[in-house]
């Protein structure tokens, strides 16, 4: 296992530049397709060796990508390797989440391991192990608002470790962030920004349309800090 990760890895080594700050980092090789112009227009695929979250027929899994197929259309498919070994055959749209692979066996190894453990974490896993509360998230969401949402910055997964923490967040931190806040806690306060039918960030919503959702939230969730008064 440790063998087949480092090959992944350094094959493609050079095709990506870690980015703990985005949730789709740039593990990506270019490729070009025609527009109805005739000029060349770069696309971009995931490089193989990524670790990959993906859906397929509606489930959604974790693997890394064994195969880049480039398509004549300027698509992209790839093969990707679950933990237990089995392949699977996927578009570009079906890969929801990416990150880049160590250049150390070991360090993949361990990075694939953590990755497959932390797909599909429940709420309160998410909240123990970033050691973010709802309390915290409302006091992030307090720092980005604006409530003619003319300047309302934008948040990233990496950008919230960083804020709550004062520290750069690590490849599975960022995951977890960035499971985090597609949580419907996190959608009381923010609103997805998707690429290319990625979420890749968020954006805080007004006063208003927090009380809203929370008023909404509250009624199945009377539990919450958020709902304490």
């Amino acid at each position: 296992m440790i063998l087949s990760l480092a090959i992944f890895c350094i094959a493609s080594a050079t095709a990506f530049v870690q980015n703990h700050q985005t949730f789709v980092p740039s593990t990506f090789v270019l490729h070009a397709k025609k527009s109805g112009e005739g000029e060349i227009v770069q696309q971009h695929a995931f490089a193989v060796g990524s670790f990959v979250e993906f859906e397929e027929k509606k489930r959604v899994h974790v693997g890394k990508i064994e195969r880049v197929e480039h398509k004549g259309n300027g698509g992209a498919r790839y093969d990707v390797i679950d933990a237990d070994g089995k392949k699977y055959g996927i578009a570009d749209k079906s890969i929801r989440y990416s990150m880049s692979c160590p250049n150390s066996p070991g360090q993949a190894q361990k990075l694939y391991s953590d990755f497959c453990a932390s797909q599909d974490s429940p709420l309160q896993t998410l909240e123990e192990k970033l050691e973010i509360t709802p309390d915290l998230l409302e006091m992030v969401w307090e720092e980005y608002v604006d409530e003619d949402q003319s300047s309302s910055k934008t948040i990233t997964a990496g950008s919230l470790v960083d804020v709550v923490h004062s520290h750069a967040a690590s490849s599975i931190e960022t995951y977890l962030a960035w499971q985090l806040l597609k949580t419907d806690l996190a959608h009381v306060f923010f609103k997805e920004i998707k690429d290319h039918g990625r979420v890749v960030a968020f954006k805080a919503k007004t006063k208003k349309a927090v009380d809203a959702a929370k008023d909404a939230f509250c009624r199945t969730h009377v539990d919450s800090e958020i709902c304490f008064v």
